[in-house]
């Protein structure tokens, strides 16, 4: 497989460096791509539990597994020398997720810790008081839920396939075939047992995302895209909120909704009428309760009718003034000239429930978030891109259609990623070796630096995204998809290098590299088990990863293969 492409062995120092930033940057979009791409699909409620528990970890792995098949492909004895690319990349990435964007998830994500049960205060405000000196940093850091210990056993348990080849492989000594014909059952029982785990890995992850594990990084999702203007309020949350209004519990409510909306669903002055579900009522919550904190720019707890005006347009619900009016109205139930949280509430699930009920376009929304005024949230979100603009033909689209742009844009995303990925892997693997060869460096050391930031620079930025947040949720969130990509290594991945074994007669004969993974495994899996890790610690754990290619270079200075 593979495109036709320059051959790095015909170019010159320039040509080589040009090469490798080329393909280093495909890829890294193709990563982005697919990563985007699967985070859309968490907008679509009837696919989040299914994309959530297997379609996020698996091609979250495709950029990986792609550098490690192709590095073992085409002549045997050419392939044994490019498999150490291949390897490089494993433990390069295994290593990197779990030092790297791990120690930076956990140093922005750090808050105080309690004066009386030395634990960390989420709850203070604000919640981080602390300097940067080393003594402060001992007294700051982060909470390891029971989400991110039980990753942490599942990451550690799948790296048994490891010990399988590894262990044969310390008795056998020869050439390439002698020593893969006597790890070829070896790793035929390692091929096995990662398959095993593969797929009580993604089984154990689609019974927790149907359970609502991963409602976290739903909800996460969920608040970026409206945010940042890539759909709008009902666009987002018409469907998830008509899942929810199946339940058992909100039939009753939403059979006498349905019947006032069959009679009035075009009077704006009726719609607070509307009763909220309790359960959608706290799903609302768990969405809007941050925006309307930062809409509330006064901080009385209340919002006015200029502030719930400037909510609904810079959440692309575009009611005309009269309407708002009137809606603003109704919902001031006690005629105090503001609505409270409550209120609020009521006022947006009865504005999505209508225009989800009427399927109306958004028809008057072609402006930017910075020019219809949400300057309130980009105080609260520096981060934000201010002038990112706003896809039309999500936001001006009625709730179902934006569901249906949602479903294309995804799928769009996800096969030129992976497609992209397919193409430009194998000759990326050609260019790192060739730089290993033109530098006098074993082509381990500079897959294990280089490919990562290719294949996994979109998992760092997106779990220091998240942590900086600073809640108990989103550092969850943050490590858990850690944690995630270093199962799927020990699964996915490593099955791809025992079938290269077995099936094409080469030889495992990276017993230094095996050691690092699983010592860096074990180690992370012990510090995950624990309720809490400091930023002191986090900064050990970023060393972790530049000691582990001396870790490496010094086990092979002693004779280790």
């Amino acid at each position: 497989m593979g495109i036709p492409s320059i051959d790095p062995a015909e170019v010159g120092a320039t040509g080589l460096l040009w090469l490798l930033i080329s393909y280093g940057y495909i890829l890294y979009q193709a990563s982005n791509l697919i990563s985007e791409g699967s985070d859309l699909l968490l907008l679509v409620p009837s696919m989040a539990g299914l994309v959530g528990g297997l379609v996020l970890p698996l091609l979250g792995a495709v950029p990986d597994g792609a550098i490690m098949l192709f590095s073992g492909l085409g002549d045997v004895e050419e392939a044994q020398e490019t498999l150490s690319v291949g390897v490089g990349a494993l433990a390069g990435s295994t290593i990197m997720l779990l030092t790297v964007p791990w120690a930076l998830s956990v140093y922005y994500g750090r808050v105080d810790y309690d004066e009386k049960d030395y634990t960390p205060n989420y709850k203070k405000a604000p919640k981080l008081t602390k300097d940067e000196s080393w003594s402060d940093l001992e007294v700051t850091g982060v909470v390891l839920t029971d989400e991110v210990n039980r990753g942490a056993r599942l990451m550690v348990m799948t790296t048994l396939p490891y010990f399988l080849i590894q262990v044969p492989a310390f008795f056998l000594s020869g050439d390439r075939q002698t020593v893969s014909n006597g790890e070829k059952n070896w790793a035929l029982g390692g091929f096995l047992l990662c398959i095993v785990f593969f797929v009580y890995y993604m089984s154990k992850q689609l019974e927790m995302s149907n359970q609502g594990a991963d409602k976290l990084k739903r909800i996460a999702v969920t608040k970026e895209a409206m945010q940042k203007g890539a759909i709008s309020l009902s666009g987002a949350l018409a469907s998830q909120i008509s899942e929810i209004e199946k339940s058992k519990s909100g039939q009753q409510v939403v059979s006498e909704n349905t019947k006032l909306l069959a009679t009035h669903g075009r009077q704006d002055s009726l719609l607070a009428k509307l009763e909220t579900p309790p359960q959608v009522a706290t799903y609302l919550k768990t969405i809007l309760g941050e925006v309307f904190k930062t809409y509330d720019s006064d901080g009385n707890g209340t919002l006015g009718k200029k502030e719930f005006s400037t909510f609904l347009s810079d959440f692309h619900e575009n009611i005309q003034p009269d309407h708002v009016s009137q809606v603003f109205s109704v919902c001031d139930q006690d005629n105090s000239g503001v609505i409270d949280y409550d209120e609020f509430i009521a006022a947006c699930y009865a504005i999505i429930k209508q225009r989800a009920s009427n399927n109306e376009p958004n028809t008057h929304r072609t402006k930017t978030i910075k020019e219809v005024g949400s300057s309130m949230l980009d105080k609260k979100n520096d981060d934000a891109d201010e002038e990112e603009e706003i896809p039309e033909e999500f936001t001006d689209l009625s709730p179902d259609e934006q569901q249906r742009a949602i479903k294309r844009r995804a799928f769009t995303m996800l096969i030129v990623g992976t497609t992209l990925v397919l193409l430009f892997s194998d000759p990326m693997v050609d260019v790192l070796s060739e730089t290993a060869n033109r530098i006098g460096v074993p082509a381990f050391y500079v897959s294990f630096m280089l490919a990562p930031l290719a294949s996994n620079a979109s998992e760092v930025i997106a779990s220091t995204y998240y942590a900086q947040k600073k809640t108990s949720k989103s550092i969850t969130i943050s490590l858990t998809a850690l944690e995630g990509a270093a199962s799927m290594n020990n699964t996915f991945c490593l099955s791809i290098f025992m079938a290269l074994i077995y099936f094409r007669g080469l030889a495992w004969q990276y017993s230094a590299e095996t050691i690092a993974i699983i010592l860096v495994q074990f180690g992370m899996g012990a510090w995950a088990l624990r309720n809490k890790m400091s930023a002191f610690t986090a900064m050990i754990v970023l060393a972790l990863f530049p000691l582990s290619v001396l870790f490496v270079a010094l086990l092979e200075y002693l004779g280790m293969d």
